[in-house]
């Protein structure tokens, strides 16, 4: 191994643990709703900490194991995703709105892959032809782009789940109000989401009228409901599909229902865009102070 080859070796190994140490650390990962909530509900678990049965090892290494437990679960989270019949796989397809079966996107993930082997073993070989080779290097550029295409595709599919969502987060105000009129006009729950259908073009649309495909179809209304709040995490969602099952099954009034969760979408996006502003507010004091008071 060349000295210019140890030294890209050691570059990797310093970056990686830069990266474990800034971006893995409790502080930094990001909070469960279980973190969340569990100060509020300590006062009704009486039991003693010291009674509890931990979390048994599955390793000899003791306190190391718990000490990379956080990233063993995230390891085993990111392998489950490789499991060509994974239902979480199929499930955040749906989220994305890709009419894709898992065996799909597998191929289509291999193929970047292949692309990302080309595009590397040009590069190679451009570079052997101009007298600049190192096997070690060659063999990790390849290796290491292709298996960086392969997963470059899951993050992207991931993007388009993001993007996806705040979409039809943008949009399930205005749906929610407008179905809330049309049932306090006098329609049912499934007229109302034939109207909404009708009036609205979007991705939130394009749920309710697979919704009322399935109803057509002769799924029952509350079945096609469950499974659109089953591949949904959506929180607003899931509670605006869960009022009117209720609605539907027990016949309580729905219109109020959707105007106050509509109401409650939007004071979210309000204290979502006062805590951006906040942690932007922040993220300024260091441009500002390095340039204006040096």
């Amino acid at each position: 191994m060349t000295g210019t080859s140890a030294a890209i070796v050691c570059g990797i190994v310093l970056g990686a643990g830069l990266w474990l140490l800034l971006f893995r650390i409790p502080f930094m990962r990001p909070t469960t709703f279980t973190e969340r909530i569990e100060p509020q509900l300590k006062s009704q678990n009486l039991e003693s900490r010291l009674l509890q049965s931990g979390e048994q090892n599955v390793t000899p290494f003791g306190p190391l194991e718990r000490i990379a437990r956080p990233l063993l679960r995230d390891g085993r989270t990111a392998l489950g995703r490789l499991n060509l019949g994974s239902k979480a796989l199929s499930r955040r397809l749906a989220q994305a709105g890709i009419a894709k079966s898992p065996i799909d996107f597998r191929a289509e993930q291999l193929l970047w892959a292949a692309a990302g082997f080309a595009v590397s073993l040009a590069a190679v070989v451009t570079g052997a032809v101009a007298g600049r080779f190192s096997p070690f290097m060659a063999v990790v550029g390849v290796l290491g782009t292709a298996l960086a295409g392969f997963m470059f595709r899951d993050y992207w599919l991931g993007v388009q789940i993001r993007r996806r969502e705040s979409r039809m987060m943008a949009e399930f105000p205005s749906l929610a109000e407008l179905m809330a009129l049309a049932v306090g006009a006098g329609e049912s729950a499934t007229g109302a989401l034939d109207r909404v259908c009708r009036s609205a073009h979007g991705e939130l649309s394009k749920e309710f009228s697979k919704i009322l495909t399935e109803t057509r179809a002769g799924i029952p209304l509350v079945e096609a409901l469950q499974e659109f709040s089953a591949r949904t995490n959506l929180g607003p969602l899931v509670r605006f599909v869960d009022g009117i099952i209720v609605a539907v099954e027990r016949g309580t009034p729905l219109a109020e229902v959707l105007r106050a969760q509509a109401q409650d979408v939007r004071d979210t996006a309000k204290r979502d865009l006062m805590e951006s502003a906040g942690k932007k507010e922040i993220g300024m004091m260091v441009p500002v102070v390095n340039c204006y008071l040096f």
